[in-house]
């Protein structure tokens, strides 16, 4: 069953941001374009690569205004322990959420039951709260914050130009499509 356009369930979880913990709710995300980033636990091997690629490209998402929300089964208080404790993990600007109940784990559809984990599900979410984009990996294959980037650029693409459509490898700037009879069969 496809999570295009489901509205984000509403919750309430403590984050860790910036040396402090903050609570992240359904409204706090509303108004504005987020990327939630699942990823199966702290103190890890494939995280740590993500979550830094993520950190530094984290200014390229706030440019588009898009927030990102990093999201593991783990307290926001491991949040701050890794983050005190790891390089990598110290340079994250945005808000990391502990889920230690999973409820939002598994509103996004990416919890492994038997472990108590999330698999590594990357969503973006439009300013209403609905899933206009996702891909989940394995726990064993790490993502591309490139490519995380670029969908979240078409999604406002195409939110704010309805009548077009972006091909594949769009990029801004690039020529669209306007979906007519006119390209049946042209392309």
């Amino acid at each position: 069953m496809s999570l295009i356009n489901k509205k984000v369930s509403d919750f309430k979880a403590q984050a860790y941001q910036n040396g402090e913990f903050k609570e992240v709710t359904l409204d706090s995300i509303k108004g504005k374009w987020s990327v939630f980033f699942f990823y199966p636990a702290d103190f890890t091997f494939v995280c740590p690569t993500e979550l830094g690629d993520l950190a530094d490209n984290y200014s390229k998402f706030q440019e588009i205004g898009c927030e990102i929300y990093s999201v593991s089964a783990d307290t926001h208080f491991v949040h701050k322990a890794w983050a005190d404790t790891t390089e990598t993990i110290g340079k994250i600007k945005y808000p990391m959420i502990g889920d230690p109940t999973g409820a939002i784990i598994r509103d996004f559809g990416v919890m492994i039951e038997e472990e108590g984990l999330a698999l590594r599900g990357s969503f973006v979410v439009n300013p209403e709260g609905e899933i206009k984009a996702y891909e989940i990996h394995d726990n064993g294959i790490g993502r591309n914050v490139d490519e995380l980037l670029r969908k979240v650029q078409a999604a406002q693409f195409v939110a704010e130009h309805g009548d077009q459509v972006c091909p594949a490898k769009w990029t801004p700037g690039a020529e669209t499509l306007t979906p007519s009879l006119d390209l049946v069969g042209k392309l």
